[in-house]
């Protein structure tokens, strides 16, 4: 089996939790460009009044006529309060979930802690997520960016975040289903507060579509 090639997330959806979990190996995409609204900057999270977006404000270029910006390269914009707000967020929507408590000291840090570059943040995110699902963090890089990588699964959509899921994603429970309902796909989070150490099983009995 190829390895998968995916983007460091912001901790990142369930169904690449999915792909990674049922993988042999998985390669990150650290050559490419940065690009706005996917998940190398946003998660969706259940929130007391549905589905809510949190997003990693980002400096913005100084030279407005290059278009093109290396993800590896791009800053946190800290004078935004966001980590604090982040956090409240995640507190909010899931104090009452039966594994908060369970990983909060987990994520915490990562809450507290000034960030600088977005892509490096993201991986100290994604090494977290994979301690708790007890997935070895070891990985390979891309040397450079390619649009057909042939030794590789290509996976790198997984990071757009209006597409639809690549997997039949089976229904767990939810702190506020009774409202809302249900909710697919939404941040890696939301499943391991809810399922806890059940929570690799579940990404690894999980169906890909077609």
């Amino acid at each position: 089996m190829k390895p998968s090639l995916i983007h460091p997330s912001y901790f990142g959806p369930v169904d690449l939790y999915a792909e990674i979990a049922q993988a042999d190996k998985f390669v990150f995409e650290t050559k490419d460009n940065y690009q706005k609204q996917t998940y190398r900057s946003r998660q969706y999270i259940y929130g007391a009044n549905g589905r809510l977006l949190l997003n990693i404000p980002v400096k913005h270029r100084k030279n407005k006529t290059d278009k093109h910006q290396k993800y590896r390269d791009i800053k946190i914009e800290n004078e935004f309060k966001w980590q604090k707000l982040h956090w409240k967020s995640l507190e909010a929507a899931y104090r009452t979930s039966p594994f908060f408590e369970y990983y909060e000291d987990e994520f915490l840090p990562l809450f507290e802690k000034r960030a600088t570059f977005l892509m490096d943040f993201n991986l100290m995110c994604m090494q977290i997520v994979f301690d708790c699902l007890q997935i070895n963090f070891e990985y390979d890089e891309t040397k450079k960016f390619e649009f057909i990588h042939e030794e590789y699964k290509d996976c790198r959509s997984l990071v757009n975040a209006k597409r639809t899921p690549e997997f039949k994603l089976e229904k767990y429970i939810q702190v506020f289903e009774a409202k809302f309902g249900y909710l697919h796909n939404l941040s890696i989070l939301d499943l391991l507060f809810n399922e806890g150490p059940a929570a690799l099983s579940y990404l690894q009995n999980q169906k890909r579509k077609g």
